[in-house]
């Protein structure tokens, strides 16, 4: 088994993300790795928040800013720390998910990038292209992507 040093997670702040920092905390506590939790937000304001806040309901959160996101990823810490991942940090990150977390893998030289599997087999996700698929065909690591759903 290759004994990875750095392994990234993504958040949303959903149940089912929350579960995939779980998983990675367990691996990156069985290598003895970093774990580095990412969270991207895409900030709006005015009537273009007003009407995603419309149109995304309970999603809503990933488009106010960077302090959801903030509280998102102490929320994945705790539960990271909880499955023994001792040394973990966070990351705020602008953009689209699959992007930001892809250079976000980079710049910390993750060896392995962990995903929930939610929207995988959606068919908005089949049709749109969901995170964990385009993650996998766009980061040039390894990719585990977790059943969480």
């Amino acid at each position: 088994m290759v004994a990875y040093r750095t392994v990234m997670v993504g958040t949303d702040g959903s149940e089912s993300s929350y579960a995939a920092v779980e998983g990675a905390a367990r691996i990156a506590a069985a290598c003895g790795a970093e774990l580095v939790i990412a969270c991207a937000y895409m900030p709006m304001r005015g009537p273009e928040l007003a009407q995603a806040r419309d149109q995304l309901g309970d999603e809503a959160y990933q488009v106010v800013g960077s302090a959801p996101a903030e509280a998102t990823l102490r929320t994945a810490r705790d539960r990271a720390r909880a499955q023994g991942a001792e040394s973990t940090r966070t990351v705020a990150v602008e953009g689209e998910p699959v992007a930001a977390l892809v250079r976000t893998a980079r710049k910390c030289s993750a060896d392995l990038l962990v995903v929930g599997n939610r929207g995988l087999r959606s068919l908005a996700g089949r049709i749109l292209g969901s995170v964990p698929a385009d993650i996998a065909r766009k980061a040039d690591l390894d990719v585990l992507i977790v059943h969480t759903t």
